[in-house]
């Protein structure tokens, strides 16, 4: 399988996440990509470079108002009077109807909807590249491969179109959808991080040209709380275009798989043309954040199921933190994609 890749995610290292109210370092670190890169590579995957597409892809999915925020927050920041070194808000608009604000530190509660999504001096640079990770594997599958992976970073599925949060800026599995959508009617997305895929059910949540399903922890207790329930089910023209298969916390391989089933019968329904994998590797039972207890065995029969759909594919890498199964995982959810095929 190609694996595509651009070192520019490193530029990001965000140093700020509050947890319970205590900060800390973020759990999205460079050394992440670096893993999932080498377990790649020892297992024999050829790795190429994402090509540059600047932001017409991202342009595709996400509004004006917010992507000139992100290239400019970060510059404009640390030119404020005792400024932190990343653009980490401190008021919100909450969810009461509110009118966009010209001040930077407005802005930055309008578009950061969380404390996990601090903006650095590289970040913008990291979350482009990403996007154009995505894009170059979307090319690949629309130039006849079966499939690729986009070993994305900083992650996306929790960005909106004109938000991020929880470690996204740029959303790197809605790209691929978008793009691939540009030559086939109907796409599907499944998302098998342990968090729910906010961002992307968020745009293409009144679409029935995209269906989006999700298999997560269940945001009653877990993040992101307010999104990915399993009332959520699209709206206007996208209702019933999008479902949500939230598992009790602590799930093992049993219920995800059982999920798993249920997420192929309706994209089967759906009849798609081409599929992207929101590839997440927390659900690991080794994984730091402990939401599910999937074994690498999970993972490989997981992707198996999937490859049996035998759909033109997108892998786009979303989460996955650092413990020492996190390559072996990849690992094996790529060997059981290739073995389902």
């Amino acid at each position: 399988m190609k694996i595509v890749y651009s070192d520019k995610h490193a530029v990001h290292d965000p140093q700020t996440f509050f947890v319970r109210g205590v900060k800390q370092r973020s759990a999205e670190q460079p050394e992440r990509a670096i893993r999932l890169l080498a377990a790649a590579q020892g297992a024999g995957h050829e790795v190429i470079a994402a090509k540059v597409h600047g932001m017409g892809p991202a342009a595709a999915v996400h509004t004006p108002d917010y992507l000139d925020f992100l290239q400019i927050a970060a510059l404009e920041w640390v030119k404020l009077a005792n400024a932190s070194a990343e653009v980490v808000p401190n008021v919100h608009p909450a969810r009461y109807p509110a009118t966009y604000p010209k001040a930077l530190a407005g802005r930055a509660g309008w578009h950061q909807v969380d404390l996990a999504c601090p903006i650095g001096p590289g970040t913008w640079e990291a979350a482009l590249a990403a996007s154009e990770v995505a894009t170059t594997a979307a090319d690949l599958v629309l130039g006849g491969a079966r499939e690729a992976y986009a070993l994305c970073r900083p992650p996306g599925h929790h960005a909106y179109a004109d938000m991020a949060g929880g470690f996204c800026f740029l959303n790197n599995t809605a790209v691929a959808a978008q793009r691939l959508r540009g030559r086939h009617p109907r796409v599907a997305i499944l998302d098998v991080d342990v968090h729910h895929g906010n961002g992307t059910q968020g745009i293409f949540y009144e679409r029935p040209d995209v269906l989006t399903v999700s298999i997560h922890a269940d945001p009653a207790h877990y993040y992101p709380y307010y999104w990915g329930h399993a009332h959520e089910v699209g709206a206007g023209a996208g209702q019933g275009f999008n479902l949500n298969l939230p598992l009790p916390v602590g799930s093992g391989d049993e219920p995800w798989l059982a999920a798993g089933e249920a997420a192929l019968t309706r994209i089967g329904q759906f009849a798609p043309e081409a599929l992207v994998i929101a590839l997440g590797l927390d659900a690991s039972e080794s994984d730091p954040l402990q939401g599910l207890k999937v074994t690498g065995a999970g993972f490989h029969s997981m992707a198996r199921k999937i490859a049996t759909l035998g759909l033109p594919t997108v892998l786009v890498q979303e989460g996955g933190y650092l413990s020492d199964d996190l390559g072996r995982n990849l690992v094996q959810f790529l060997s059981g994609f290739d073995a389902g095929r």
